[in-house]
């Protein structure tokens, strides 16, 4: 995987974005980023299906706990070594992120998933960054790798890459709810409002991990992902 410097950035300092930068950021966590995040519910379908996720409150529930116990200990935290990593030209440790994010995914369909968006997502920069092929190599990268890319390259501080990742993830996570539930747009604003107001402290503890303390271990989500490959009928490819 080769490597191109890119303008370092500091985890807390609000980054000098101006508005071209800004704008990139906002563009990196919108769901139409053409990256396939709209197909995939991350088990949520499944939990609608067997673990009682029939509500706006249980779909609440069951979001806030993903984002805390799920995505901030493991994906969020590649995104903020990643997008530190950049910068530096740190290839192997690129290399080590990415391997992980591939070695941890539970299930068949959460390891496509990560995949796919990679994929597509390296392509979609190959259209706004002439090097982003020669950076990534052909190598098959996954989503938060190719996010930290990204947000490393908008200038934006590792807690404002961080906070766009984990509210890309949200908008995602909340409009296949409305869908799979289902429920009504008043009730899935309601549910983004309250992870927004989670998805601080993820970073934080995002921030804090280590590789020792990173982690991605969801039995019950793992169970569900496994058990979505076979459900009878479904809307969503997770």
């Amino acid at each position: 995987m080769g490597m191109t410097t890119v303008t370092p950035t500091d985890d807390r300092a609000p980054a000098s974005l101006g508005a071209h930068g800004l704008l990139q950021l906002i563009w990196l966590a919108s769901p139409a980023l053409p990256v396939g995040g709209f197909s995939y519910s991350e088990g949520l379908e499944a939990a609608v299906e067997w673990a009682g996720v029939d509500s706006e409150a249980t779909a609440a529930g069951w979001l806030v706990d993903q984002l805390r116990l799920s995505l901030a200990p493991g994906d969020l935290a590649v995104v903020a070594e990643g997008i530190r990593a950049w910068p530096a030209g740190g290839g192997e440790r690129i290399r080590a992120l990415n391997a992980w994010v591939l070695a941890t995914r539970e299930s068949a369909e959460f390891l496509l998933q990560t995949e796919q968006m990679g994929r597509s997502f390296v392509e979609w920069l190959k259209l706004h960054h002439e090097d982003a092929a020669a950076c990534f190599d052909g190598l098959p990268v996954t989503y938060p790798v190719a996010f930290a890319f990204a947000a490393a390259r908008s200038g934006a501080s590792v807690v404002d890459g961080c906070l766009a990742f984990a509210f890309g993830w949200a908008e995602n996570m909340t409009a296949a709810a409305v869908k799979a539930v289902p429920l009504g747009q008043s009730a899935g604003q309601r549910i983004l409002a309250r992870l927004a107001r989670e998805i601080p402290a993820a970073v934080d503890d995002a921030l804090a991990r280590t590789d020792d303390t990173r982690q991605a271990f969801s039995p019950m989500l793992a169970i569900l992902s496994a058990r979505h490959e076979t459900q009878y009928s479904r809307l969503f490819r997770s």
